[in-house]
């Protein structure tokens, strides 16, 4: 799977969140948007990812960026992590991983010995324009907006 790089057109995708509501890109045209694929919904490094970026969602708000959260849960998942966390953005269900798979966040991974394929944790930023300005693999899930910031020069 090849993953989309820096300074590429992002690709357009269009999936339903949590509350079965139809988000795409193009909703978002003119923004920056923080576009984070994680693996599932309420494990404790996910968490910790989307509650990071909650905390530090007026923040990053402020700076023009909107927050878009995908993994192959379904929307009822979504729906229950969402409430009990009180996340303020969209979480994108794609249990068929097609937009994880459009945008390369789909490979082999390995636990306990074993490979399967799955999510591989990307946050990608994508500026106004709809061009992917920042690629991130290799999360700080407990300082992702840290990181994001870190990563664009804004800290």
């Amino acid at each position: 799977m090849t993953q989309v790089k820096e300074g590429a057109v992002a690709p357009v995708f269009r999936g339903k969140d949590q509350d079965g509501k139809t988000v795409s890109l193009e909703d978002f045209k003119g923004k920056k948007v923080i576009l984070y694929f994680y693996p599932k919904d309420d494990t404790p490094g996910c968490t910790a990812e989307a509650c990071n970026l909650r905390d530090n969602y007026e923040d990053l708000l402020a700076r023009g960026f909107a927050i878009i959260g995908v993994s192959p849960d379904n929307e009822k998942s979504h729906t229950k992590f969402k409430s009990k966390h009180g996340l303020p953005f969209p979480l994108i269900a794609d249990p068929e991983a097609e937009i994880i798979k459009a945008y390369g966040a789909w490979g082999e991974k390995k636990m306990y010995g074993k490979s399967y394929m799955g999510v591989l944790r990307t946050t990608y930023v994508i500026d106004e324009q709809g061009k992917i300005l920042k690629v991130i693999t290799k999360v700080d899930t407990g300082d992702h907006a840290g990181q994001i910031l870190t990563e664009l020069g804004l800290n």
